[in-house]
């Protein structure tokens, strides 16, 4: 396996469950981490919490394509090369059809399939003059497997992962490595705006998909881990 001590990581959608969870272990395990997120008072809490300084996280809208870059640049100032990029950011809206609304469809699209495609955009460079690195996504397991009321969300993810697939292909003489994290249900506050009765306690608890993306950052050099899935127990999808 390999050690993530001394590893550029930028983590993007640090301040959600998963990402909190995550950003703690790469942190413990001696990464070199940079953190964005939306909400700037939650990412400084959490940089607070971890003894990041102010050079080593940003607020960004990962939408913009002006953020986007801003991002870059503040990141490269700190780091003369990118070792990992983890993309825990994204959103959810689980309802109907009829009642999905345009606004919600696009605003889902642009956060889960548009906002992955600028990153990658402003960071695929600095992996390629490298010729290697670890790019990984979390898709989600209704990017595999569909549900009923999740129209918009299960576009974005199949979009996200028709994306990286063809991406991969681009790069498949380097040694740019691209794994996608397939989860079911977490137990996070990506429910709590959601009319839907599900039992939270039985879902998979966030120190656990993060201890999973944590694996992840230390997969061999001689192969490559292009999915993974990890479901509660209860309610296996595939």
């Amino acid at each position: 396996m390999e050690s993530i001590k001394g590893k550029t990581i930028l983590l993007a959608g640090a301040t959600g469950g998963i990402g909190k969870e995550t950003a703690k272990l790469l942190m413990a395990g001696g990464a070199q981490l940079f953190l964005t997120g939306k909400t700037e008072g939650k990412l400084a809490d959490l940089a607070g919490t971890l003894k990041l300084d102010d050079s080593r996280w940003m607020t960004a809208d990962l939408t913009n394509s002006s953020d986007v870059e801003k991002l870059h640049s503040k990141f490269s100032t700190v780091y003369p090369s990118i070792d990992v990029l983890i993309n825990a950011s994204g959103m959810g809206i689980i309802k109907s059809a009829e009642l999905l609304s345009e606004e919600e469809f696009i605003q889902t699209i642009q956060l889960n399939l548009v906002a992955p495609f600028l990153l990658l955009k402003k960071f695929l460079p600095d992996f390629k003059a490298r010729k290697k690195g670890l790019i990984i996504h979390i898709p989600g397991i209704l990017g595999k497997v569909p549900m009923a009321g999740a129209a918009a969300y299960s576009a974005s993810k199949y979009g996200l992962v028709g994306m990286l697939q063809s991406i991969r292909e681009e790069l498949k003489r380097t040694d740019i490595r691209f794994t996608n994290i397939f989860l079911g249900g977490v137990d996070t506050a990506f429910w709590d705006p959601i009319n839907l009765r599900v039992q939270r306690e039985k879902m998979v608890r966030a120190d656990e998909a993060a201890k999973a993306i944590w694996f992840l950052c230390q997969q061999p050099e001689s192969g490559v881990v292009s999915e993974m899935v990890l479901q509660p127990f209860n309610h296996q999808a595939i």
